[in-house]
């Protein structure tokens, strides 16, 4: 029996489309009916998830927001979420270094506005923060797990990082994007949880990827995969290399790995 941990934004689904392909589905279906764990590990947060997705094929559990929540079968087993100490000091943070964040919580997530955006990659954002009806900063503290933030300069990120490496891992996305988490949190510390909790064996375990946050779990796993369509360091580190995301990547990754074989 494997345990198989997934990425979803360029793994599980194409950039700009919440739909996974019949393949993806019916190779999900197939390895778990052989008796295998299929369980995302993303990430986004419970809300950015959302039913739309998990209910297109079902999973056995969910490795959320880099580690910081985790579901098995539908019950929670962890849940970090920012303190409202440290949730304040980072948004002191963000403000002293003109760095803009969604700060994502497993309920709701927060976005800056008007004299908040410092960015004007931030302000082109501004219609689709509005569209999804982002709650606003002074309602985050003590609700938000991680950051998705972005600096224009690198001296922003770097005094981000000077301030509150002691509290926050940075994780970076290129172009001056980063995802940031709560210190010692990550895809890979998710999958020693839930590895630990269910007895299963290092060996058992397999991850499938395509981007940078990805790089945690697929160094940790026993086996790593990447999408075709993965980022340079994740094809380095990959022990298999399948095919995109939107050309059957996933299904010819579990036919790779034997999961589909009766």
């Amino acid at each position: 029996m494997k345990i198989i941990f997934f990425d979803i934004d360029g793994t599980l689904i194409c950039g700009g489309s919440e739909l996974m392909s019949e393949s993806t589905k019916e190779a999900i279906r197939i390895a778990r009916a052989n008796g295998h764990i299929c369980m995302i590990n993303t990430g986004r947060t419970k809300r950015l998830v959302g039913e739309n997705l998990t209910g297109q094929v079902e999973f056995d559990g969910l490795l959320l927001g880099c580690g910081t929540e985790i579901e098995y079968h539908g019950k929670q087993l962890m849940h970090k979420t920012f303190s409202m100490e440290d949730s304040k000091a980072i948004l002191t943070a963000m403000k002293k270094y003109h760095v803009d964040a969604v700060l994502e919580g497993s309920r709701e997530d927060y976005a800056p506005r008007g004299e908040e955006v410092f960015t004007e990659t931030f302000r082109h954002m501004a219609r689709e923060i509005e569209n999804r009806k982002y709650d606003r900063y002074a309602n985050a503290p003590g609700n938000y797990d991680k950051l998705y933030a972005y600096a224009e300069t690198p001296a922003g990120m770097d005094g981000m990082k000077h301030d509150l490496s002691e509290i926050l891992d940075f994780i970076d996305r290129e172009q001056g994007f980063y995802e940031i988490v709560p210190k010692g949190y990550s895809k890979a510390t998710a999958i020693r949880y839930i590895t630990d909790y269910l007895k299963i064996p290092m060996e058992d375990t397999v991850a499938i990827g395509d981007s940078n946050n990805d790089l945690p779990m697929l160094k940790y796993a026993h086996t790593s995969i990447a999408m075709g369509n993965s980022s340079k360091q994740v094809l380095e580190t990959a022990d298999y290399i399948t095919t995109d995301v939107d050309k059957d990547g996933i299904w010819n990754a579990l036919k790779w790995l034997g999961v589909l074989d009766k």
